[in-house]
């Protein structure tokens, strides 16, 4: 029985370093992830590589490798960026493994028996770069979409799986369904079902491909690159066995926009129909980061290095960046100076400041510890009002996958209490000997740190090792669930904090 949240990203072709593209899917969905394990949910969150393929071997020729050491070298390429990134994934799976290929072979094994496989020969155009045959009714002006590259004529015998005896019930399942978030795109499925749709080509020649998963049932072919890389997401949780049923159905793949249609929004479906298999849940597809209006793509050289910008500002600086900046399903534009305009207004003044200033004065000022909030004057009344609107609409805002919502929320909550400590200026009743001053110092201090904490919890999903740190500080543990965490309270009264520290330091110049 189903008792666990399962979460995949794609798996990342590998054929070259990560660029920011990998990078935003990863956050996003280990954002979704920690999200879900906030509120009290078994979560599984899987990621992985894609190395079989025509593309693969291309570029290993190219490179005067074997596919195998092409594909050893990228791997662990993906692996770092995950532990660069904190990405909290529970299983990283490649399709080189055994336990991958096991299950695409028994799959294509069941499937060939019942008859959804045969054999036929074929004549068409071949994208190299998808990885697809296409159709004439594609070209545009006469000429193929870039997005293709290179489109050659191909005639062989080929392996094909009946995608067209299952149509009409993807169609059905669609119109009674929520499949596809944000729902425009399922708009995009309907309308590409509304043409036939061909059966798919789900074998190469080894003659011409020798690289990929073989045939069972007939060794001269290999598998198809979709219909192999599709199978991870449910090669990696043991299908087959009983483990299978505690995460299936999947409850979110998380995709980019340009494999949506076909891949995981018609073939995938239509692979666990001919399978038996309950359908996914959802697709959560999110668009593209764009350089000066391109995309970012490892094919057109247009690309951002993710390690190097984690390196130089950290890694939260990073996720808190990609997730502010785009909202999930539309695309968005990536450029040095936004990016430091985010890193330098709201990390490092707004955010990064207010903590120290938290810590300067309650290490001067409070050596045995943070006394009670005693003062409830209309300043102190604001903020704890804004803090409670705050709560209600992030709870919202991260259920629904508008996370960029959700921090500009908690960030306006932020900037309230840096306004708040410029109302009550805490450095200067310090100063004060008059008694009625003293009490304003605490509460004014007791009221920071509160906000401080409560908006730490809420970005811990974003900002996992700043919240940590920020938490450590205030002499709080990470907290397992959101349950209780989120609430306004007076918790932190008697303690001591750490030392000042810079969170944010300004970048190198």
């Amino acid at each position: 029985m189903k008792d666990t949240f399962y979460i995949t990203t794609a798996i990342d072709y590998a054929n070259g370093r990560p660029h920011l593209g990998h990078a935003y899917e990863k956050v996003l969905t280990d954002v979704v992830a920690r999200h879900r394990r906030l509120m009290g949910e078994r979560v599984h969150f899987l990621t992985g590589i894609d190395e079989h393929g025509q593309k693969i071997l291309q570029t290993a020729q190219a490179q005067n490798k074997t596919p195998e050491e092409l594909t050893n070298e990228v791997a662990p390429l993906f692996v770092e960026l995950c532990a660069k990134l904190h990405i909290s994934h529970d299983d990283f799976i490649r399709t080189s493994e055994t336990r991958h290929k096991d299950v695409v072979r028994k799959i294509l094994s069941d499937l060939f028996e019942a008859g959804d496989i045969y054999k036929s020969p074929y004549r068409g155009f071949y994208s190299v770069r998808q990885e697809q045959f296409v159709l004439e009714k594609e070209r545009v002006d006469g000429k193929w979409p870039e997005i293709y590259g290179e489109v050659v004529e191909i005639e062989e015998e080929n392996y094909f799986f009946r995608l067209g005896k299952y149509k009409e019930r993807l169609v059905e399942f669609l119109h009674g369904n929520i499949f596809v978030f944000p729902y425009f795109r399922q708009k995009q499925v309907t309308e590409f079902l509304k043409d036939p749709i061909n059966d798919l080509c789900i074998s190469r020649p080894k003659s011409r491909l020798p690289w990929g998963i073989p045939l069972p049932f007939d060794e001269d072919y290999v598998t198809y690159v979709w219909f192999d890389a599709l199978i991870n997401y449910i090669s990696a949780i043991k299908y087959g066995t009983p483990d299978f049923e505690k995460c299936w159905p999947v409850d979110f793949h998380v995709i980019g926009k340009d494999i949506l249609v076909p891949a995981h929004a018609v073939y995938w479906p239509i692979m666990l129909m001919a399978m038996g298999v309950p359908l996914p849940k959802s697709l959560l597809v999110h668009g593209w980061w764009h350089i000066s209006g391109e995309k970012l793509s490892k094919s057109s050289g247009v690309t951002v290095d993710p390690f190097s910008l984690a390196e130089e500002f950290g890694a939260d600086a990073l996720r808190y960046f990609l997730i502010r900046e785009m909202n999930v399903g539309q695309d968005s534009n990536f450029t040095a100076e936004l990016f430091l305009s985010r890193y330098n207004a709201d990390l490092a003044n707004n955010y990064g400041n207010l903590v120290n200033r938290l810590l300067n004065l309650s290490g001067k000022h409070l050596p045995d510890g943070l006394a009670t909030a005693s003062v409830t004057e209309e300043p102190e009344a604001e903020v704890k009002q804004l803090w409670a609107k705050t709560e209600a609409e992030i709870h919202e805002l991260f259920e629904g996958f508008q996370f960029h919502s959700a921090l500009d929320r908690i960030f306006t909550f932020i900037t309230a209490l840096n306004r708040y400590a410029e109302i009550r200026a805490p450095w200067k009743l310090a100063k004060s000997d008059d008694p009625e001053d003293r009490k304003l110092l605490e509460t004014s201090l007791a009221l920071l740190a509160e906000g401080i904490r409560l908006a730490t919890v809420a970005c811990l999903p974003v900002m996992p090792e700043t919240g940590q740190r920020v938490l450590g500080l205030l002499g709080e543990t990470v907290p397992q669930t959101w349950e209780g965490e989120l609430t306004w309270s007076d918790r932190l009264t008697g303690r001591t904090f750490g030392e000042r520290a810079i969170l944010f330091p300004r970048p190198r110049t």
